[in-house]
């Protein structure tokens, strides 16, 4: 997984998604790229939401240290498509933070 992120170039938004996100969460298109540069970051693969494409989804934090749950996919292994975003529930900040703790940066 970690060598798939590190080939990403650039990030694709769906302009009705990053609306959605937005008016739903309060989240702009800015701090959801943002969890993919701060460590720790955690990684899984979405198998029950992958029937159509390979999805994804992040625990990770903003630059302003907002906790992140963050849904994508790849296009072309360069770009990263944001599918959702919200703040993280208190059982994945607590597993969040336990990765912290423990040194994690990908999970898969």
């Amino acid at each position: 997984m970690s060598e798939t992120v590190d080939k990403v170039l650039a990030f694709q938004w769906d302009e009705g998604n990053a609306e959605k996100i937005w008016i739903k969460h309060g989240l702009t298109q800015a701090e959801c790229e943002q969890v993919f540069f701060n460590l720790p970051f955690l990684v899984f693969d979405d198998q029950r939401h992958s029937l159509d494409e390979e999805r994804f989804y992040a625990l990770g934090r903003t630059d302003a240290g907002k906790g992140l749950f963050v849904v994508f996919t790849y296009r072309d292994q360069t770009l990263i498509r944001i599918i959702s975003a919200r703040k993280m529930t208190v059982a994945e900040r607590n597993y969040y933070n336990f990765g912290e703790k423990r040194g994690m940066l990908y999970d898969e």
